[in-house]
C-alpha cells in the first residue's frame, strides 16, 4: 500500500508512456483477447549504459520503487545503481493507477470491466517496452514484492534476456498461504457496503480502508508491535500510524486487479511439460539470482526462498534481518536496512 515517503528528488521525473496493443495470456480473463494497454515508465540514464529494470509493487508507484537503489538528495551517498552508470527503466503494474488500470482505462475496458491479467502480461509489455527503448538485453532486473516475483517472472519468460535478477521479498509462486492471507483484505472490501460489485460512482473509501486495515498487521510482524516501533516514524499511537499509513484511498477496483494478480502468480504455467513442478523450472532460470526475504516477511517466508535457491543453478539467498516484516524489502524499515539491501545490490551488479 503506498505510503509516506523520505525525499530522493529534487525534481520527480515526468511519466513517459508506451502504448501497444498485444494479446492477453492464456490465463488472462478473457483469456488470449486483444487489450490496448498503456505503460508508464520513466527512463533515466544513457540508453549506452547497462540497462536496469525495476517494476513497481502493489500499491507502489513509479516514484516508491526502491529510490533508495538509485536516487538521493545527499551527494556523499554511495548509490548501488547510479544514473550516471546504468540505463535505468522504472514500469508500473498494468491495475496499479499508472498504467492501463480500471480506474484509468476507457470503456470498454473501464471500472469492473477491466481484465484479469497476469504477469506474463505485464512481463511481455515490459519487454515490448524494452525493444521499443533499444534495450536489447537487461543487465539486472531488480524487483520488490509483486515486483520480485515479477523478476522471476522474467527469468522465465524470457531466461536469454536478463542477465541478473534481485527478488527482494517476493517469490516465484504464489504460496496456498499467501493466496488465503490476500483473501482476507479481498473479502472486506466486497463485501463493503459502498462497493457495489465494482459499479461504484464515488470512491468506496470503507471498503478501501477495511482494505487496508487487514493488510496492515500481516505487512509487518508481532515484534514490530511488541516494540511500539511506530513510535520510531513519530506517531504517538498506533491509530496515528494506521490512519497515516493504512487509511485506504486507492481505487477499490485497481486494488481487486493487482490482487488478482498476484494470487495466480506461477512461473511453471510456461512449461506445463514440468507438471507443475517448481523445482523444475526454477533449474531452467539462466540469470544470476539474488534472492532476499525479510526475516520476519509473513507473504514471502526465508524458508520459502531457501526451497527456491536450492533449484538455482546460481543463485544466492542473503536474508534482511529485521522486524519490519514485508515492508523492510522496500525501504519501508530501517537505514540499516536499506544499507544492507544496497550492499547485495552493489555485489549482484558488479561488472
Amino acid at each position: 500500500m503506498p505510503r509516506p515517503q523520505p525525499q530522493y528528488f529534487t525534481k520527480v521525473p515526468e511519466i513517459q508512456y508506451f502504448h501497444h496493443d498485444f494479446t492477453l495470456s492464456p490465463l488472462s480473463e478473457p483469456a488470449s483477447s486483444q487489450f490496448p494497454a498503456k505503460l508508464a515508465y520513466w527512463a533515466l540514464g544513457d540508453p549506452s549504459n547497462p540497462a536496469v529494470l525495476m517494476p513497481t509493487c502493489f500499491g507502489g508507484t513509479l516514484a516508491t520503487t526502491t529510490p533508495f537503489f538509485y536516487s538521493s538528495l545527499d551527494s556523499g551517498t554511495k548509490l548501488p545503481i547510479p544514473q550516471e552508470k546504468y540505463y535505468i527503466i522504472i514500469t508500473g503494474l498494468l491495475g496499479g493507477s499508472e498504467s492501463s488500470s480500471p480506474s484509468n482505462q476507457p470503456p470498454p475496458f473501464d471500472g469492473p470491466r477491466f481484465p484479469h491479467v497476469t504477469y506474463e502480461d505485464n512481463i511481455r509489455l515490459q519487454h515490448a517496452l524494452c525493444q521499443h527503448l533499444g534495450v536489447t538485453r537487461l543487465y539486472a532486473y531488480i524487483g520488490f514484492s509483486m515486483g520480485g516475483q515479477q523478476a522471476y517472472h522474467m527469468a522465465a519468460l524470457y531466461p536469454d534476456f536478463v542477465e541478473r535478477i534481485a527478488c527482494i521479498a517476493g517469490s516465484a509462486r504464489t504460496s496456498a498461504h499467501n493466496w488465503c492471507f490476500l483473501e482476507g483484505p479481498k473479502t472486506a472490501l466486497t463485501t463493503s457496503v459502498d462497493f457495489h460489485d465494482g459499479e461504484y460512482k464515488e470512491p468506496a473509501v470503507k471498503g478501501t480502508r477495511a482494505f487496508s486495515r487487514v493488510y496492515s498487521t500481516w505487512a509487518l510482524c508481532q515484534a514490530w508491535f511488541r516494540e511500539k516501533s511506530w513510535t520510531k516514524l513519530g506517531f504517538g499511537s498506533l491509530e496515528e500510524y494506521l490512519d497515516a499509513y493504512w487509511g485506504g484511498g486507492s481505487d477499490a477496483n485497481d486494488l481487486l486487479c493487482l490482487t488478482w494478480t498476484w494470487q495466480h502468480g506461477d512461473i511453471t504455467v510456461y512449461y506445463p511439460e514440468d507438471g507443475d513442478d517448481l523445482g523444475k523450472t526454477l533449474g531452467r532460470v539462466k540469470a544470476k539470482c539474488l534472492v532476499m526475504p525479510s526475516r520476519t516477511d509473513q507473504y514471502f517466508p526465508p524458508e520459502d526462498s531457501e526451497c527456491e535457491v536450492e533449484h538455482l543453478s546460481n543463485g544466492e539467498l542473503q536474508v534482511i534481518e529485521s522486524i519490519w516484516g514485508h515492508i523492510a524489502g522496500g525501504g519501508g524499515g530501517t537505514d540499516e536496512d536499506k544499507r544492507f539491501m544496497s550492499e547485495q545490490i552493489r555485489e549482484l551488479l558488479k561488472f
